[in-house]
């Protein structure tokens, strides 16, 4: 099951690279709603698959455990935006200059690499959600990265293509990403199997990464368009999703 979930959640990203292929020209206002969509059903992932059982598990000090726990996995995927180069920031080639090729070329390639090492964390999420031995919390956890990991396959592309690679390259290297977030799940999934007693602290600082994420890639990125209210309503809905589904299949 872990494996097929680690397929599942690093395959969202190489399925949002075919779709990124087979449409090009896809307009900010539809990947924002889908993005923020996304973005809702994460939200209620991290909420019900790991901050909740974070509490349940801690025992006498659980509320204390998942807060240092927020905050941590929080604090991590700041030091990774530090050290690399913020994901809303490199996305596209600046209009308002002509760079050379080249120059294009490493902007893209630096774009890249930062989803990349931003996927780690979340497939660490996909990992650690096992760790409760509920396996439906863990798919419900998967289910809500990986859909938020289609829009992302989709963005890497037009980039790369504009900047000269071949199509089979920028597929490979969105496939690349992707992977990343299967060696992720694994690292999750084994740090909680040789210890349960660190499981509070793990879900939470699990829980953390994903509302960091949330909140400062995804949300900024969908309300930087126009389309601020449509993305609202769409988390909502992607939030909606998620609790009906958590009622019915949990």
């Amino acid at each position: 099951m872990v494996l097929l979930t680690a397929l599942g959640v690093g395959g969202a990203t190489i399925f949002g690279a075919i779709l990124g292929l087979m449409f090009k020209n896809i307009s900010h206002k539809f990947s924002d709603i889908i993005s923020s969509f996304a973005a809702g059903v994460m939200l209620a992932a991290a909420v019900i698959g790991l901050i909740l059982p974070a509490i349940e598990n801690g025992g006498k000090y659980g509320v204390i455990v998942t807060i240092a726990g927020i905050f941590c996995g929080a604090l991590c995927v700041n030091l990774i935006d530090k050290l690399v180069p913020h994901l809303h920031k490199m996305t596209g080639v600046d209009s308002e200059s002509h760079p050379e090729m080249q120059q294009q070329l490493d902007r893209v390639l630096l774009f890249v690499i930062a989803i990349g090492i931003h996927n780690l964390p979340e497939g660490l999420a996909a990992g650690v959600g096992f760790g409760t031995g509920n396996t439906s919390d863990a798919l419900t956890i998967a289910s809500g990265i990986a859909l938020q990991n289609i829009p992302e396959g989709m963005v890497i592309i037009a980039p790369m293509l504009a900047a000269g690679i071949s199509k089979g390259k920028t597929f490979l290297i969105a496939a690349l990403t992707g992977a990343v977030e299967v060696v992720g799940t694994f690292i999750g999934y084994l740090a909680v199997s040789v210890s349960t007693a660190i499981l509070p602290f793990a879900l939470a600082v699990a829980g953390g990464t994903m509302l960091y994420v949330i909140s400062d890639e995804v949300l900024l990125e969908t309300h930087a368009h126009g389309s601020e209210r449509e993305a609202t309503y769409a988390l909502l809905a992607g939030f909606s999703f998620l609790l009906v589904f958590d009622v019915l299949f949990g």
